[in-house]
């Protein structure tokens, strides 16, 4: 691919992230894709096969390297693994604050696309956590309260981006901006050494209890 068809194509996807994130994917169409990206709707059929084509696009172009990162830190396996891939997961989904959102929204769809992805991504990060929170809470935890605390972490990590709106308007706090990452990162990070330091004992994850 040249130059300028390079350049069309990521222009194109982008346009398409944008209008996917406040219009919804069901409510953007490919002419208003088109017409957005100043562009011909035959090249969006050219590059990416149609609309599903971008939201497979989507889909891959935020997995794809959100799996690296997890891949990287099992590969390299120790006790800050964990911590480490907490951090480059927030500062990812910072630096594509649109993509991320809209990947979150999205696959709270039931879709053949979710089922898909839920079967190949979804199960791969299951596993690649795991392996990651085992070296940092060692070998005494059990399965079940491991698989709590893998929920607890992930929702932690994706909840300030899926729900970005309400971050910002309602906490006055900006997701998408580096120093978001770096001090809530901070503040995953000391949960997490509170769980290690527990681990012999490893309290229940903390869930809310009724006042009703």
């Amino acid at each position: 691919m040249d130059g300028n068809s390079s350049e069309t194509k990521e222009k194109i996807f982008n346009t398409a992230i944008a209008l996917f994130h406040t219009k919804g994917y069901k409510g953007t169409t490919i002419r208003a894709i088109a017409a957005s990206a100043k562009v011909n709707s035959a090249n969006i059929s050219y590059y990416f096969n149609g609309k599903q084509g971008l939201l497979e696009a989507c889909f891959i172009r935020f997995f794809e390297p959100y799996i690296a990162c997890l891949e990287e830190e099992v590969q390299n396996l120790s006790e800050e693994g964990l911590k480490r891939a907490a951090f480059r997961i927030l500062h990812f989904q910072s630096e594509n604050h649109l993509l991320s959102r809209f990947v979150w929204r999205e696959v709270t769809v039931d879709s053949q696309i979710v089922r898909e992805i839920l079967s190949t991504y979804f199960m791969k990060e299951r596993y690649l956590l795991k392996k990651l929170a085992k070296a940092w809470c060692g070998p005494g935890i059990q399965a079940g309260k491991l698989n709590f605390l893998m929920i607890q972490l992930k929702s932690m990590l994706s909840m300030p981006y899926l729900n970005s709106q309400y971050i910002r308007e309602v906490w006055g706090i900006q997701p998408e901006e580096p120093y978001f990452a770096e001090k809530y990162g901070k503040s995953v990070a000391e949960w997490l050494d509170s769980i290690r330091q527990n681990a012999g004992a490893q309290p229940e994850p903390l869930l809310l209890e009724t006042a009703f």
